[in-house]
Order: structure tokens, then C-alpha cells, then sequence
């Protein structure tokens, strides 16, 4: 493979420092709050442990040894129900606007509908205008409050689609 060929694959163990930096830059350069979002959460820095469960999984972004961005499916923390939630998904400036958003999104929701979840849940920021327009796109509707308890009470947009 050539080594400016970006693929979407499963994490490995040795992309945890590259997309926890990759995560961190995109918040930073959105000007994302450090609390309660995905900034603070202990599991940037050990990704590859913590979506190596069952029904999980975390897909990253890669051109060569450099690691462009990501997404997850977990089942949605403190919520009854067969719902998952796409997870930390960020993309850093030189993968978006190639049509990788529209492939990850694909690959989750594929994966989700594979284990069996009934709904995918997100929760983004309001001015995260182009994952919004991605989000739609593929189906997700808005919500008037927020369904479990993820602890990002920093996003105040919650999406909801059948899957």
C-alpha cells in the first residue's frame, strides 16, 4: 500500500497516542470546553483497551503511519434499551471534505446493525455545522434531551436514528 493511501481500519494498539492527539487538536482547533466533552475522557489515552469489548469497536483514519481521525460504537452508557452510540468521532482538517466521513459512517452503522443494536445514538456541539449536515444526511434526527448518561454535558445536540 502506498504510503499516502487513506484506509478506514480497526484500531491498533499502537494508534492510542496518535488518536488521542488527533482527538485533543480537532476540539482544540474548534474551541471545544475541555470538560464535559470527549476532551477530558480517560479513554483517549488507552482507546484500543477500552473498544476491545463486546459489542464495540473504534475505527481509525490512517495514511501511512499517521492517524487522520476516527469513530466508535459502544452500547450508550446508563440507558434501558438496545441503543448504541457513535462515539468520538473527529476528523483532522486534511481528511475532511474527501468523503471519509460518509465511509466511517457507513462502517459503524454497519457494525452497529451487526451486533444487533435497534437505534445509534450521537451527541455533537451546535457549532459542528459540518458533522450535523453528515449526521442528517444518514438519517439521524434531532432530540429534544439528551437519552442515558455519557457525562460530555457540554454537547448540547443529541441525534437519534433507526438503524
Amino acid at each position: 500500500m502506498r504510503k499516502d493511501t487513506i484506509v478506514i481500519r480497526e484500531i491498533e494498539l499502537k494508534d492510542n497516542p496518535k488518536i488521542a492527539q488527533a482527538i485533543r487538536s480537532v476540539l482544540i482547533e474548534y474551541g471545544v470546553p475541555k470538560v464535559g466533552t470527549a476532551y477530558e475522557d480517560k479513554a483517549l489515552d488507552c482507546m484500543t483497551e477500552t473498544y476491545d469489548q463486546d459489542k464495540m469497536t473504534y475505527f481509525v483514519v490512517a495514511k501511512g503511519d499517521d492517524i487522520l481521525g476516527g469513530a466508535g460504537i459502544s452500547p450508550l452508557d446508563n440507558y434501558e434499551g438496545n441503543v448504541c452510540e457513535l462515539q468520538k468521532m473527529y476528523f483532522m482538517s486534511e481528511a475532511r471534505g474527501k468523503g471519509l466521513g460518509s465511509q466511517m459512517m457507513a462502517k459503524c452503522l454497519e457494525f452497529a446493525k451487526q451486533s444487533g443494536f435497534e437505534q445509534c445514538y450521537l451527541e455533537t456541539l451546535p457549532y459542528m455545522v459540518e458533522a450535523r449536515k453528515l449526521y442528517r444526511k444518514v438519517g439521524f434526527e434531532s432530540l429534544d434531551k439528551p437519552l442515558g448518561n455519557t457525562g460530555h454535558y457540554s454537547c448540547t445536540e443529541w441525534m437519534i436514528k433507526d438503524l
